[in-house]
This record gives structure tokens, sequence and C-alpha cells, in this order.
């Protein structure tokens, strides 16, 4: 049965030119399907410089959203079109111009992991994995950082800069806390702690290595040590025990799951793209501010 339909998603993208991106938290039998594969920003920026019609995004919905401010010609779906994201969900057009307001002519740094209209009233973005370089090229005294504190707050302190953080944070990664970590660690004592930096500060201090959720991949993958803890979603553990049989890895709890990024399941993608259905649109001149935030950051790092 799963086979067929993974078999009829491959045929349907073919007469449909489309591509299916899977992002990491999401089930890992998605993989099958997709195209590309990855952190959000990646599959967005992947899936603009194909001739594809149309994206199917195994996502959430600011993913989406990005996705069609990068490939504004193309049919962007999201099979679950609730599929929203807490962190991104902690601050609204009215949250953000409030605190700007409270901090007057301050550069605004925001996270990727926030809706198309946050987005466009922040002077540049950043990803888990480029944070600290973004902040570090505006050259400035003080930063505002939204929407997640605790990435805003390692950012800052790497590099140099005071940062004003907003309070928003992961709800999954929050579960990641010292105390379960030093339990975890003293059951596997020479595993490797790999930690994202969405994790609090405590938490952040007990890592042997912080990095996005590609980068925790890479370095477990390119390691010669055997046992790692993996202190982030769910997802990136069931992908690295898949590819690297010969390693151990070790998630700290099981309630360390996305439930959003759970949401999309094959038959999710095959009805989306059936059907074209769920399509997400973003107003033309948020588009604009948004994109050229998101397009300032890769100017910064490539």
């Amino acid at each position: 049965m799963k086979k067929d339909l993974i078999e009829k998603i491959k045929k349907l993208k073919k007469e449909k030119n489309a591509v299916i991106l899977a992002h990491t938290y999401q089930e890992v039998e998605i993989d099958e399907v997709a195209d590309f594969k990855g952190d959000s920003l990646y599959l967005s920026r992947a899936a603009a410089k194909t001739d594809a019609d149309i994206i199917v995004f195994a996502g959430v919905y600011f993913m989406a959203e990005t996705a069609k401010i990068l490939s504004p010609d193309k049919k962007v779906l999201l099979p679950r079109l609730e599929s929203g994201c807490l962190m991104a969900d902690m601050i609204d057009e009215n949250q953000i111009l409030e605190f700007k307001s409270q901090h007057p002519d301050i550069p605004v740094v925001c996270y990727v992991n926030s809706s198309a209209a946050v987005k466009a009233h922040c002077d540049v973005c950043c990803t888990s994995s480029n944070a600290i370089n973004v902040v570090k090229s505006l050259n400035a005294k003080k930063i505002l950082f939204v929407p997640d504190c605790h990435l805003g707050s390692y950012a800052g302190e790497k590099a140099g800069v005071e940062v004003i953080c907003y309070p928003g944070y992961c709800p999954t990664h929050a579960r990641i806390t010292p105390e379960l970590l030093k339990e975890i660690k003293t059951k596997y004592p020479n595993a490797l702690v790999l930690i994202h930096p969405e994790c609090s500060k405590e938490a952040l201090k007990l890592a042997d290595f912080v990095g996005s959720t590609t980068q925790i991949i890479d370095f477990a993958s390119k390691s010669s040590q055997k046992e790692f803890i993996i202190a982030t979603e769910k997802g990136v553990v069931q992908r690295l025990e898949r590819d690297f049989p010969n390693k151990k890895f070790i998630l700290p709890s099981e309630k360390i799951i996305c439930p959003n990024m759970k949401w999309h399941s094959l038959e999710d993608i095959y009805n989306a793209l059936e059907r074209e259905e769920h399509e997400i649109f973003v107003d033309e001149k948020i588009a604009q501010k948004a994109k050229s935030a998101i397009e300032k950051m890769i100017a910064i790092n490539g």
C-alpha cells in the first residue's frame, strides 16, 4: 500500500512538473518522495532554482510562505494548511511593530522561523546556522532579535553584540532541559552532545557542538565518535539512524517531537498534488519587503 502510494506520487510529480520539499523534522517516509531534504531556507532556495511549476512543501506554514516569496511564479502547496509553527505564532505584525516602537532606531534581525508579515518589518533575516554572522555583519552596538530569544541570545554572545530579544521560543526545544541532558549523559558518558541553538542557554553550556539540524547531521556523519546525544527534534535522530547504522544516536526524550511537523503524511502530499489544493499566497507588498530581508542575509552568507 505504502509502496503503491509512493509510486503514485512520483508519477504525479512528473505529470505536473512538481518538486516536493521535506524538512528534516518530517516523518522519515516522506523522504522517499522528496526531491530536496533539509533545513527550511535551503529547501526554498533549492526549489527556486528549478523549472518546476508546483512546489509541495512538507513543512510548516512560514516555510511555504518563504518558498512562495522566492518563487512567486510557482504554485506553492502546503499539504496540511493548518500546519503552523508554534514559535512563529508567538509574534505577529502588530507585536513586531510594538517591539520596534519600544526600542527605536535599532536594527532588527529576524529568524526565518517567522511569518512573511513579520519578516517584512525587519532589516535582515537569519537562520540557525548563520545567525552569528548576520548579527556581526550589522556592526551595531545593539540589535533587536525576533522571535527566538534563545537563538538571539546565543548569537549575540558569540558575536559580542548586545542583543535585545523578543520573548519567543520553540516549545519542542524547550523540553531539552539541562537536567534532562545531565541525566542522559550519565547513561551515555562517552556520547557527544550535539544541540540546536533554539535550546536554552543553560542547555547549550552542556553541549560539545551547537548547530542547525543540517550542521548536526554533518558533524555526526564526519566525527570519528560512535555515540551521540542528539538534542533536537526526533526527525534528526531517525535520519541519522537510517543513514549511519554503525553509530548510536540517542534522543534525550521521546517527547522531543514537534507535533505540527508530523501532521503531513504521504496521503496528504498525494491529495494536495492531485487536487492542487491548499495553495499559499503572500501579499505582493509584504513579499517584496520580506524578500529584501532574505536577500540581505544571502548577500552576507552566500
